[in-house]
C-alpha cells in the first residue's frame, strides 16, 4: 500500500512537472506566432489546454489518498489527450526541423525554434507515459481491492 501511493505521488509529480514545461514553452511559442492565423495555432492552443487540465488534475490528485486511484478513467483520458497532442505536433514538424526524434542538431543556449519545438514533443510524449502508468496502478489497485469491499449477502454466512 505504501509503496503504490509513493509510486503514485512520483508520477503525479512528474506529471505536474511535465506539464507545466509543456505549457511554458508552448505558451511562449503560442505567444511568438500570434501575428498568425487561428487555424494555425490550433494544435498549440489544444496542446497548452492539455497541459493547463493536466497541472490542475495533477495538483488536486497529488496527495497520496485512496480515492486518488479510483480516478483512473480519467488518468486515461488525459493520456490518451496527451498522445494526440503529440501525434498533432509530430504531424506539424513536417521535417522542418529534421526527424522527430533525431535530438542531434539541439542547442541549449540561443534561440532555437526547433529546439523548444522538440523539447514540447519530447514532454508531451513524457507526460504521457507517465498518465498512462497512473491509468494502470489504479486499474489494478481498484481491482485488487474490489473484491476486498464488496458488500457481502447477510442471508449467507461465510463461516
Amino acid at each position: 500500500m505504501i509503496l503504490t501511493d509513493l509510486v503514485s505521488m512520483i508520477l503525479r509529480i512528474a506529471e505536474l512537472v511535465f506539464a507545466a514545461i509543456v505549457a511554458g514553452v508552448n505558451g511562449q511559442y503560442l505567444r511568438m506566432i500570434s501575428n498568425t492565423s487561428h487555424w494555425d495555432q490550433s494544435r498549440f492552443i489544444y496542446t497548452e489546454v492539455v497541459a493547463g487540465l493536466a497541472m490542475l488534475l495533477a495538483l488536486i490528485w497529488l496527495f497520496p489518498f485512496s480515492g486518488s486511484f479510483v480516478h483512473w478513467p480519467v488518468d486515461l483520458f488525459i493520456s490518451v489527450c496527451w498522445f494526440a497532442a503529440f501525434g498533432v505536433l509530430v504531424n506539424y514538424l513536417d521535417g522542418s526541423c529534421g526527424r522527430v526524434f533525431a535530438w542531434g542538431n539541439m542547442v541549449l543556449r540561443g534561440d532555437n525554434l526547433c529546439g523548444r519545438f522538440k523539447a514540447i514533443i519530447a514532454f508531451s510524449f513524457l507526460s504521457a507515459i507517465c498518465w498512462l502508468v497512473s491509468a494502470i496502478i489504479g486499474f489494478m489497485w481498484v481491482r485488487d481491492h474490489e473484491n476486498r469491499y464488496r458488500r457481502r449477502t447477510w442471508n449467507r454466512s461465510r463461516v
